[in-house]
């Protein structure tokens, strides 16, 4: 099981010797003009977890191309090129443009932006047309069906999943006034986790794609979790904002979580926690 950070968790220029603990850096995502995102304030603490309305702030595809992505390559670690749009073509034309990273990471549900982006199996269909590079669709557990979706953007050409993305939430100040100068903002956190849990499940049992799991990762214990629900892989996100040695700590508490659950590693029990929808058909 590998480490990486959730996008946008982690200013790995300002912060190499923190990415340097991660398996693979994800980027901020990318859309194809510069955005300033979501006016401050945007990041709010909350009981359960963290809000953020950043609202995609970004330099651009140019510049992440020309400034950005060469000094990335300096750190020496394997990278996933966090994509989005707010069409098709919009997507499609950065994951064109994209060559010598490992991964691209079609983000298909960011909460903070009000445009709405074509389905995302267009979109994964429309990236697959344009790159050979791996494509992980980022999907959101708001959808009333996540494991149809998922079905939907394998089928289109997804090698992979990432899950969750945040879900909206608001917070409210002292005067009942929302925290966020938006509004609303995406939840992240332990809150999160129960919920992401369940998404990694269904999906897996319904495309059998390797997923990269994320949300409320806090322990190696969660990280063990996840991978007994589907996730290959693993992300952190909030964590990373209160406790930037928190990879190789949750590292170091995986392999103590593997000896107490009584599994050698990871990787032998990921997919071992069934849903109760999966064990009435083992046993139908």
């Amino acid at each position: 099981m590998r480490i990486f950070n959730a996008s946008g968790c982690l200013d790995v220029l300002a912060a190499p010797e923190v990415a340097r603990q991660l398996d693979a850096f994800v980027t901020k995502t990318v859309t194809p003009e510069p955005r300033e995102g979501s006016p401050p304030p945007r990041i709010a603490e909350t009981a359960h977890g963290m809000l953020n309305a950043i609202g995609l702030a970004n330099p651009g595809r140019e510049r992440f191309l020309a400034e950005h992505l060469p000094r990335l390559r300096e750190l020496g670690l394997p990278l996933w090129v966090s994509v989005g749009g707010f069409c098709a073509d919009d997507y499609a034309e950065t994951c064109a443009q994209l060559t010598g990273i490992e991964t691209i990471e079609l983000n298909l549900s960011c909460p903070n932006v009000d445009e709405a982006a074509d389905s995302a199996a267009e979109i994964v269909a429309s990236c697959r047309r344009a790159t050979d590079v791996p494509l992980y669709a980022k999907l959101s557990a708001a959808h009333p069906d996540v494991a149809e979706v998922s079905r939907a953007v394998a089928a289109a050409g997804a090698d992979g999943l990432s899950l969750v993305n945040t879900l909206r939430g608001v917070a409210l100040d002292r005067q009942l006034r929302p925290v966020l100068a938006r509004g609303s903002g995406g939840l992240s956190g332990p809150a999160l986790k129960l919920i992401a849990l369940h998404a990694v499940s269904v999906c897996r049992e319904a495309t059998g794609l390797p997923i990269v799991g994320m949300g409320g990762i806090q322990t190696g214990r969660d990280a063990l979790e996840f991978g007994a629900c589907g996730a290959r892989d693993v992300a952190l996100g909030t964590v990373l904002f209160a406790d930037p040695g928190a990879p190789t700590r949750v590292r170091a508490e995986l392999v103590a979580a593997c000896a107490d659950a009584g599994v050698a590693s990871p990787e032998d029990e990921t997919g071992l926690a069934k849903s109760p929808e999966t064990e009435r058909k083992v046993h139908a």
